[in-house]
């Protein structure tokens, strides 16, 4: 579950990223159109609202495909006002959609910005805690193309031999180099017949015959059984962070619907958005 919602964390991350660049205190001029300074927040502005291409270009080039839309931006916003649009009934109805834009905006991030590291953490061991147990096993194999092979591998095993020397020697899998090590896995993660032999066997054993599996046959070893280790905290404190913002975003709208009514007049859209909402 935990590793899930790091997943839908990740995925909802843009939703929550506003783009407000951070103004310098000196926020100086950069440019002036009909005698209309731009100032560096201007600039930042229009590079922290890049469309994704250009936001793959380098620094220097960000910088001159922002002022350059800065610039059209407000060559073409002078034509508009002397031709009167800023008083037609639509461009005011936009405008106060974008105020009410930028305060829903405003308001997040204020609330955002007073999440504590605490809280993050908290999240993580609650997290953490109600992970249901699960085993994993460490596990290292020897893969070869016969049966006999595999039976002569198991041969030489019952008389000493190392299993990592074995496996660097002998296996054909791309772990050999690091004598058949597979690491720490859980259920799920290998080929049934391959999974079924590696949690059957106690830690240091190893397989008595070959197991078969659509890459050939193998001879496994386990190192080690534990309870699967949930992520570190330092390796997924973004997303939990996230996971954190969008619980936080949840409980401020359902604030404000105590304080406001919200009615839909379409039915088709209350139906669209009731289930929008429960889903969320």
């Amino acid at each position: 579950m935990f590793r899930s919602k790091i997943v839908a964390a990740a995925t909802l991350a843009a939703a929550f990223t506003f783009h407000t660049p951070l103004f310098a205190q000196d926020d100086a001029v950069v440019a002036k159109v009909g005698g209309v300074e731009i100032h560096q927040s201007d600039l930042d502005t229009a590079m922290a609202n890049l469309s994704p291409q250009y936001q793959q270009l380098p620094e220097d080039q960000k910088k001159v495909a922002a002022l350059s839309q800065v610039i059209d931006i407000k060559l073409v916003a002078k034509k508009a006002e002397a031709a009167g649009l800023q008083n037609s009934d639509d461009f005011k109805k936009r405008m106060a959609f974008l105020q009410e834009r930028e305060l829903h905006n405003a308001y997040l991030r204020d609330q955002f910005d007073k999440l504590k590291p605490e809280e993050i953490k908290a999240r993580y061991d609650k997290e953490v805690a109600a992970m249901p147990k699960e085993e994993e096993v460490h596990a290292r194999h020897i893969l070869v193309k016969t049966e006999d092979e595999a039976k002569d591998i198991i041969k030489q095993l019952d008389a000493g031999k190392d299993f990592t020397e074995l496996a660097k020697a002998k296996s054909e899998d791309s772990s050999k180099s690091d004598g058949g090590d597979l690491g720490y896995f859980t259920k799920g993660r290998m080929v049934p017949e391959f999974e079924e032999a590696a949690f059957a066997l106690e830690k240091g054993a190893y397989t008595k015959t070959p197991v078969k599996s659509q890459f050939g046959y193998h001879v496994i070893k386990v190192e080690d059984k534990r309870d699967a280790q949930p992520p570190a905290f330092d390796q997924v404190e973004p997303q939990v962070r996230q996971i954190v913002m969008q619980e936080k975003y949840s409980s401020i709208i359902d604030d404000a619907k105590k304080d406001q009514k919200v009615e839909i007049t379409d039915e088709n859209l209350r139906k669209g958005y009731d289930e929008l909402t429960k889903s969320e």
